[in-house]
């Protein structure tokens, strides 16, 4: 099964079309969001506007993930040069990561996605399970033990399957300090210095979570883990405005289409998810297709789906 029994070569083209304007656009969207959740902290500080912060900033540092994955690929630009230095420090240093390194690793997921010898299998192997084991997982993600853990991992150079998902440690920690530093200065300069503790609680919690959850909606418990068929190895998930927000940003969540086809930029994701329904891609694999996060969490975890079937 190749992406080109169900486009033609000029639509191949055409998805695979890389766009400096979108590249850079997705980088002020994200970064704007991540200004947005502190000047709201800022001028409403109260318990419920920190907890919200940090929730959102975890989804945006996903976020900025994401565009480092795609920079890894090089389809965050059309430039290549633009996708070196300047996603480094606006897209992977800032949350301790490395477009090159990544991409070096992640590519070996794409070329091994559905064998046993998938460098990313720890991630999602164990699925499904049971709902004491799912609730130990999410404790020690908002508790923050799972990104302290990571975080001396990264700082260590052992490296950090959870966040990077695939990486072996990165050899940019430096500058990732000093992102992070220059991220504090802005900060200060603006008065509120404070606020980046919002940045340190929500990349120890909310981050590694959001992350979790994104690893299960792409291949956990998917129809055919050791299937070499994308349908079978990987999932995507249609969602909706709020979890486009926090767990899946820039349309991470076409996840099936992805493996597809790589080089596709992620914001022509949606449009050739929707060619390939409108062609029959998914007829004999429904399953391949989550209706929500809800959804992913029900097949991850049946013991849940069956209590609230229950219930009702």
């Amino acid at each position: 099964m190749k992406a080109s029994d169900y486009l033609s070569r000029y639509e191949l083209r055409y998805f695979t079309t890389r766009s400096d304007l979108h590249g850079a656009w997705l980088i002020v969207a994200n970064w704007l969001i991540i200004a947005a959740v502190f000047a709201g902290v800022a001028l409403w500080t109260n318990p419920l506007s920190i907890v919200l912060g940090v929730i959102v900033l975890g989804g945006r540092q996903l976020g900025l993930a994401v565009l480092m994955h795609e920079a890894g690929h090089k389809t965050l630009f059309r430039t290549p040069a633009l996708n070196g230095a300047p996603a480094q420090w606006l897209a992977a240093f800032p949350i301790l990561g490395d477009c090159d390194a990544y991409g070096a690793s992640h590519r070996e997921h794409h070329r091994l996605a559905g064998t046993e010898t998938d460098p990313d299998l720890p991630n999602y192997r164990s699925y499904p399970v049971s709902a004491a084991s799912f609730r130990r997982k999410i404790l020690r993600d908002i508790t923050g033990r799972t990104g302290m853990k990571l975080l001396l991992g990264t700082l260590s150079g052992a490296g950090n399957r959870i966040m990077m998902r695939d990486g072996e440690g990165t050899s940019r920690v430096p500058q990732g300090l000093i992102a992070n530093a220059v991220l504090f200065g802005l900060l200060w300069l603006a008065g509120q210095p404070l606020l980046y503790l919002l940045w340190v609680a929500a990349y120890l919690t909310s981050y590694p979570l959001v992350a979790r959850i994104r690893q299960v909606a792409e291949h956990g418990n998917v129809p055919a883990l050791y299937e070499l068929d994308p349908r079978g190895n990987t999932r995507t998930t249609r969602a909706n405005l709020l979890e486009r927000l926090l767990l899946c940003p820039n349309n991470v969540n076409f996840h099936v289409e992805h493996h597809l086809l790589a080089s596709v930029p992620c914001w022509r994701l949606p449009e050739l998810h929707d060619t390939l329904v409108e062609r029959g891609f998914y007829a004999d694999h429904p399953n391949a297709i989550a209706s929500g996060y809800w959804d992913v969490i029900r097949r991850a975890v049946p013991e849940l789906d069956r209590r609230t079937t229950a219930a009702a």
